[in-house]
């Protein structure tokens, strides 16, 4: 008597960077460069949002430990908005379109152009966000102080200066964007709305929690803290030192530790 085994309720991990590359190719043939940034300016408004949530659940607890689990936990709400709503994300680009790239190297010059307007889309979010954000609502201090610690852990590769420190804001950027360029590729082998958020909410969580630097989300939390306090590092120092060194390892550590060695190991010559 055979016995009949459920279906799968993930796509293969073989199978997983054809579905990006796939959906890489559907997004550049229909859409143009102002479609593009009009999604980027909604997901850095999802992400700012999740960034957002993270202090308002985690201020006022003591325990480090919980506290960076319940900020992981919360941010995570911004990322799975921008996946369920196909919004258009740097750091998941960052996934998405190198795995576009190695199936189809004619598009080289659209790629680059939806890398820039999902870079510039996701900041003009932020900033719009946060700034209504700010109209809107005044957040009691223990809020704001954990902000404020979130921007200064941001900012203490700029306090030692130098290129050593600079160079390791990529190294963190890469170690972010291998994780949420994970979640990417997770979120694209689930098959139901929980199988898609469960894989998210670990690596998203994980990244948060252990402190690496991921553009967007930063992109978010400066927005945040310049919006509601007035004050702060200033967009020069902010770029120079964090978003921008950030976003260089971003996409260095999902095309690198993502979508190339799954590309290698399961392309179809390789088998």
């Amino acid at each position: 008597m055979s016995i009949s085994l459920p279906p799968l309720q993930h796509v293969r991990a073989a199978l997983v960077i054809d579905e990006l590359a796939a959906f890489g190719r559907e997004r550049l043939d229909s859409f143009g460069p102002l479609r593009v940034l009009t999604l980027a300016v909604l997901a850095g408004g999802f992400i700012t949002m999740g960034g957002l949530l993270s202090v308002l659940l985690a201020a006022g607890i003591a325990t480090s430990g919980l506290q960076r689990l319940v900020e992981g936990v919360a941010f995570s709400a911004g990322f799975f908005f921008v996946v369920l709503s196909e919004a258009v994300l740097f750091t998941e680009a960052n996934v998405v379109l190198p795995a576009t790239l190695l199936e189809t190297r004619h598009l080289a010059r659209r790629i680059s152009t939806f890398w820039a307007m999902a870079w510039i889309g996701n900041l003009l979010g932020a900033i719009l966000t946060a700034h209504m954000i700010a109209v809107a609502h005044a957040y009691p201090q223990p809020v704001l102080e954990l902000l404020g610690d979130v921007i200064d852990a941001k900012l203490q590769y700029a306090d030692v200066g130098g290129a050593a420190a600079w160079f390791q804001v990529v190294l963190s950027g890469i170690l972010a964007n291998w994780l949420v360029g994970m979640a990417a590729f997770f979120a694209t082998m689930g098959r139901t709305i929980v199988g898609r958020y469960v894989p998210i909410l670990l690596a998203v969580t994980t990244f948060v929690a252990a402190g690496f630097q991921h553009s967007p989300a930063n992109m978010g939390y400066f927005a945040l803290w310049m919006a509601e306090t007035g004050q702060g590092p200033g967009w020069a120092t902010a770029l120079g030192w964090n978003i921008i060194p950030a976003g260089i390892g971003n996409m260095l550590g999902a095309a690198v530790f993502v979508a190339l060695p799954f590309w290698y190991v399961y392309r179809p010559s390789a088998t």
